[in-house]
């Protein structure tokens, strides 16, 4: 199955996880939470599919960038986003 990576947007502290591995998801669904200037910021999925494997835990300091999951398309579509 392709895969695609969901990399952050902004520079942060993951402050919640809220997918898990073998999740089912759809477009839009909330992966974690950063916390960025005392916010917290989705990392949402940009495709629906599975997630395959989230490379970040709660507390970890991010880099915008860096990934924090992969996610498996049902599809034949793939890449980096």
């Amino acid at each position: 199955m392709p895969t695609i990576t969901v990399k952050s947007d902004i520079t942060g502290t993951v402050c919640s996880i809220v997918a898990t591995e073998g999740q089912a998801i759809d477009v839009d669904d909330t992966i974690a939470l950063i916390e960025a200037m005392k916010m917290e910021i989705p990392a949402q999925a940009p495709a629906a599919g599975t997630i395959s494997r989230i490379h970040v835990s709660q507390g970890d300091s991010i880099s915008e960038g860096d990934i924090i999951a992969s996610i498996e398309l049902p599809d034949a579509q793939g890449g980096d986003l």
